[in-house]
């Protein structure tokens, strides 16, 4: 038999371990068919069609919104507002450590079937819940239980794979660029929330107010120059939010064309010479590259979110958006409105000729088959990732190879030929 709905504060003190319960809704606990993804929001007040899209993913099951400061504010708008049937959504407020450690709390994340990480300070999300149970159950609900999580503001921060923790106080466009290195530029990696969808990523929020493009380029030079990856950035401004389902497929929701709302989805050049010219202590940022640094998809979010990017391949878009190219000269941000979605268009490979080398199919799933001119025989072949890790490296001799594919994770790759001092290269999806 169901319990009444039921709306009610729990608050636990033992020893000041202390969090707060906001609980809206059934008290029996329901398992529910979910389909995962993750909502990505920009910071102002929340987009009521990526907000419904984010509990229709719950399959109706229990919503959990926590954080580090505030109160119940999500509960009626979760619960009632929207229109979606949930079982339940609860707040839960964790203002200190402690209050982070308490069983209770990962208990009801793990139970979850929508996480929910509200705006605040990141580096209380940070200082709170890293290397503890929070974390462990924030990775259960992804990893395991497949269940939909998002984030707004200092939320959509801490889900990517980099992110920029804030622990020394927020950054400024202008103090980034200026050096890159600042004791603010606080950013870590491969650390923290680990979703599959958001690798090499680093994201930022409030796009528009203030402009934080120099900065999160700043932050990508830095992933790029300390890791030798090759960035990733997903941007929001602040009424936008980017919805990313279980096939990595991204769609922005906003209010444009009435509001100039957008997201971007920003990408360190394919070409072979890619860190940032100059990116060190106390000097201003150079990232030129022949004014290809970063690649950037810009997209409308729209109420519908018809535009969509594919976050597999890091290059198919549907329903409208535009490419452009972002450098720094000095310090200074400069930006292009043109740009292309083949990232190897732009890059200095002489062998772009398709009489060099052919792969086919392409998209692959099983198996490939790669012919090379025999003028370049013998040649070097290697498989790269977009961040440089090779899965694939074999001296060939003859025109025609077969590789098998099955196993290799869905993305773009690079096969690139060495030979003869030349290097050629071609783009490849495997589904």
């Amino acid at each position: 038999m169901r319990l009444l709905f039921v709306t009610f504060l729990l608050s636990h003190t033992l020893f000041g371990q202390t969090y707060q319960s906001f609980y809206t809704g059934d008290t029996t606990d329901v398992t529910t068919a979910t389909r995962g993804g993750v909502v990505l929001m920009g910071g102002a007040s929340e987009d009521v069609n990526a907000m419904r899209w984010f509990l229709e993913q719950s399959g109706g099951g229990d919503v959990v919104v926590i954080r580090a400061s505030g109160s119940d504010g999500y509960n009626d708008y979760l619960f009632s507002e929207l229109g979606i049937t949930v079982n339940s959504v609860e707040t839960i407020v964790t203002a200190n450590f402690n209050a982070a450690q308490q069983p209770y709390v990962a208990q009801q994340i793990r139970n979850a079937e929508a996480l929910w990480i509200a705006g605040g300070d990141q580096g209380k999300y940070v200082q709170f819940w890293k290397n503890g149970p929070v974390e462990n159950a924030i990775k259960y609900l992804i990893h395991t239980k497949k269940a939909v999580v998002g984030g707004t503001s200092a939320g959509m921060a801490i889900l990517s794979d980099a992110y920029f923790s804030a622990l020394n106080g927020s950054i400024t466009t202008a103090e980034a660029l200026a050096n890159p290195y600042h004791s603010k530029m606080t950013i870590s990696y491969s650390d923290f929330i680990d979703h599959p969808d958001l690798q090499y990523v680093i994201t930022d929020t409030h796009y528009d107010d203030p402009d934080r493009r120099g900065r999160h380029t700043a932050f990508m030079a830095r992933l790029t120059q300390d890791r030798g990856v090759r960035a990733l950035g997903i941007a929001c401004e602040e009424y936008t939010a980017v919805c990313v389902d279980s096939a990595g497929i991204g769609r922005v929701y906003g209010g444009y064309p009435q509001d100039q709302d957008y997201a971007y989805f920003l990408q360190v050049d394919c070409s072979p010479e890619f860190l940032p010219e100059i990116c060190a202590p106390n000097q201003p940022l150079h990232w030129v590259r022949g004014e290809q640094a970063v690649r950037v998809f810009k997209a409308e979010g729209r109420s519908n979110g018809q535009v969509s990017f594919n976050l597999r391949d890091w290059q198919t878009s549907t329903g409208g958006g535009v490419w452009q190219q972002w450098w720094v000269e000095n310090g200074v941000l400069q930006t292009s409105p043109s740009g292309s979605p083949d990232c190897l268009s732009a890059a200095d490979y002489p062998g772009n000729d398709p009489a060099v080398i052919r792969i086919s199919p392409n998209p692959a799933r099983v198996l490939l088959q790669m012919e090379l001119n025999e003028p370049v025989l013998p040649a070097q072949v290697e498989v790269l990732d977009l961040q440089g890790k090779c899965f694939y490296s074999q001296k060939v001799s003859v025109s025609n190879t077969s590789i098998q594919v099955n196993d290799w994770p869905s993305g773009m790759y690079f096969f690139r030929v060495k030979s003869s001092g030349m290097s050629y290269c071609r783009r490849v999806v495997i589904e």
